[in-house]
């Protein structure tokens, strides 16, 4: 499925689940991510916003939630700076019967500037959290963060997050240099998460 609007895909499947593309806005500077480099594109969607678009333009394009595995927020951005789209979205999700998960970079608390873990839980089976990094020197030379103390904030998510959602998931990227696979795993595991190892270049 393409769903578009305003020339914005909203929508797109990969294999047995519905992604949400719900913005463009993002907490990092990912040296890695396509869209730093000269690439709008996810398999065959075109993922650029023009336009934060609301629960009323998505949930439309929902379709049978019985017929995927999850709906995952995941776009050309990170989910959780357009907050009130994606709870709505998700509780409509969850009413209907379906499963959710958000893939983030962690640093929802910081940009708010409170705890949104209590709010994700109402509507939140899983959580994707994107690590990349052992160190902050490491982090900082990947993932380029925009708020001060992003390091810091990303590791006190990790070790929250457990309290108020089942599955958390955390991963780092095989590929990136500098980036120590086991040590990243290590870390992961003592927050109280599970640790996925991604490889460089490997979407969906």
């Amino acid at each position: 499925m393409n769903s578009e609007s305003h020339c914005c895909t909203l929508v797109y499947d990969i294999r047995d689940s519905r992604y949400l593309n719900i913005t463009g806005r993002c907490t990092l500077r990912c040296q890695f991510c396509p869209k730093h480099n000269g690439s709008k594109q996810v398999h065959q969607y075109q993922l650029a916003l023009d336009h934060q678009p609301s629960a009323a333009e998505i949930i439309p394009q929902l379709g049978d939630v019985t017929a995927f595995k999850e709906y995952v927020f995941c776009g050309y951005g990170e989910p959780t700076l357009n907050l009130t789209t994606l709870l709505n979205v998700a509780h409509e999700i969850k009413r209907q019967g379906g499963r959710v998960r958000i893939n983030t970079d962690g640093l929802g608390n910081l940009f708010h500037r409170r705890n949104i873990l209590p709010e994700l839980a109402k509507c939140t089976d899983a959580l994707s959290v994107s690590l990349n990094a052992q160190n902050e020197a490491v982090y900082l030379q990947h993932c380029q963060p925009r708020l001060k103390d992003s390091w810091v904030a990303v590791n006190q998510f990790i070790k929250d997050a457990p309290r108020y959602i089942k599955d958390v998931q955390v991963s780092a990227i095989e590929g990136l240099q500098g980036v120590d696979i086991a040590a990243c795993k290590q870390l992961v595991e003592a927050a109280g998460c599970q640790f996925k190892h991604r490889v460089l270049d490997v979407v969906g």
